[in-house]
């Protein structure tokens, strides 16, 4: 197993992940994981763990993987939204075919507040995308 490791781990957390260089070099042929770095998804800041330099490699790799899993949350993101749009469809059978009164009691008005909650902001986004995809005369400025 040892062979088939990376050189680093990244440990996923809340904002990022915590950076390890994985050592199999030791007598004992033990993993050790040494933490060398913490990553911050939102803003992409890297920090040395400690007083750690880091090496123009830890930069790269970090910054490789920085890259990839910004790229992955905004597939997931997405992907979030899309489900989100089938769950509507699927809620919109369900009250249609199954809901009991007192199930439709329990939902209605907080559904009714989030899909006018919704609305009202593409309305609103879809409006300014459209007033800034025209040419200003056209808007009369």
């Amino acid at each position: 197993m040892a062979g088939d490791l990376p050189d680093y781990y990244f440990r996923i957390r809340e904002n990022g992940a915590a950076v390890f260089r994985l050592d199999t070099g030791n007598r004992q042929r033990r993993i050790e994981m040494d933490q060398i770095a913490l990553v911050n998804v939102r803003n992409g800041e890297i920090k040395a763990h400690g007083e750690r330099k880091l090496t123009p490699e830890d930069m790269r790799v970090i910054r490789d993987w920085l890259a990839a899993r910004q790229a992955l949350l905004a597939r997931r993101e997405i992907d979030d939204i899309h489900r989100a749009v089938d769950h509507l469809n699927l809620t919109a059978q369900w009250v249609q075919s199954k809901a009991s009164d007192e199930q439709l009691e329990d939902v209605t008005d907080p559904l009714l507040l989030a899909m006018h909650d919704l609305r009202t902001v593409l309305v609103r986004k879809k409006a300014e995308r459209l007033l800034n995809g025209q040419p200003a005369d056209e808007r009369g400025g």
